[in-house]
């Protein structure tokens, strides 16, 4: 997916995955937040911190 991020001062369009907090129990719970991990590079779809990519939490605010 492609996200916007905020670049110094700037909104620069970025690629992204979401990472979602699951509780596998009898009955699943899907937490109302997550993981959302972003490439720095403009042309890079590499996502993982240790490949230069950053991450930041995500909160789920409404359905």
């Amino acid at each position: 997916m492609d996200i916007d991020i905020l670049e110094g001062s700037e909104m620069v369009p970025r690629k992204a995955d979401l990472r979602a907090f699951v509780l596998m129990a009898e009955e699943p719970l899907v937490w109302k937040s997550g993981l959302t991990r972003f490439s720095r590079n403009p042309d890079s779809f590499i996502v993982n911190s240790s490949q230069g990519g950053g991450f930041k939490d995500t909160w789920v605010l409404s359905q």
